[in-house]
């Protein structure tokens, strides 16, 4: 087989396939559409359907799997220089730039998953392992931190909430506007929150103040709990 060949066919055949589903969606429904229906649309036989999409929920985010792919190289492409933060907010414009290339495509597809109870827990399997693959990235950084688990978890699902909050308000609107001005906005409140900018805020735990507990009792003089204190320290 011509290599040429095979990759001209297969995106023609895959944007098919998504072409043929969406448009048997608007028609019937997406309950009342088939597998079947679609492949026959499309022109194709089922075995092709199931080359490019395990399910037919998968038909509906066919995106996805690459965005996924591209974010963890992106994040995985990070110079240890780079503020941990500005590089998530900046992988999650990647996702953002994903559905702005496509308006009518997206704005279908929001307003379908609105109404399949189905296709919307599909919708939050692919929000967590974007918000996985954030807070991976995050708490491989801040694995010298003591809080660093929680900072990662922490801002991993801000810079989530943040772009959905750009890209639902973007896709309620019929996609009008520039979402990835919408999504700017909304990323650099994150930013402005949780960016240390390189500064000393970002400590490993080892250099945290110490905290010293004394415990005497109520009638030991003053000067006796000050030398245990100075003593705990070093400082005696």
């Amino acid at each position: 087989m011509g290599t040429a060949s095979t990759n001209s066919t297969k995106p023609a055949m895959r944007d098919s396939l998504i072409a043929a589903a969406f448009q048997l969606f608007l028609e019937r429904g997406y309950e009342q559409t088939t597998v079947d229906d679609i492949v026959t649309l499309a022109g194709v036989g089922r075995r092709s359907f199931f080359r490019y999409f395990p399910s037919k929920e998968d038909v509906v985010f066919p995106d996805h799997e690459q965005c996924l792919a591209d974010m963890t190289r992106f994040l995985a492409a990070s110079a240890d220089s780079d503020d941990p933060v500005v590089r998530v907010c900046d992988a999650a414009r990647l996702v953002m730039r994903m559905y702005a290339e496509n308006p009518t495509f997206s704005v279908q597809r929001y307003r379908l998953t609105r109404q399949v109870a189905g296709l919307r827990t599909y919708e939050l399997s692919v929000v967590w392992r974007y918000e996985k693959t954030l807070g991976d990235y995050l708490r491989t950084r801040w694995a010298d931190r003591r809080d660093g688990t929680l900072r990662a978890n922490v801002v991993a699902a801000a810079v989530v909430a943040a772009h959905n909050h750009a890209l639902r308000h973007w896709l309620r609107s019929g996609g009008e506007g520039d979402p990835l001005a919408e999504v700017d906005g909304a990323l650099e409140f994150v930013r402005a929150t949780w960016a240390t900018g390189g500064q000393a805020t970002d400590a490993p735990a080892e250099e945290a103040e110490d905290v010293v507990v004394v415990i005497t009792k109520r009638s030991t003089p003053m000067w006796r709990v000050v030398r245990e204190v100075e003593s705990s320290l070093g400082e005696g």
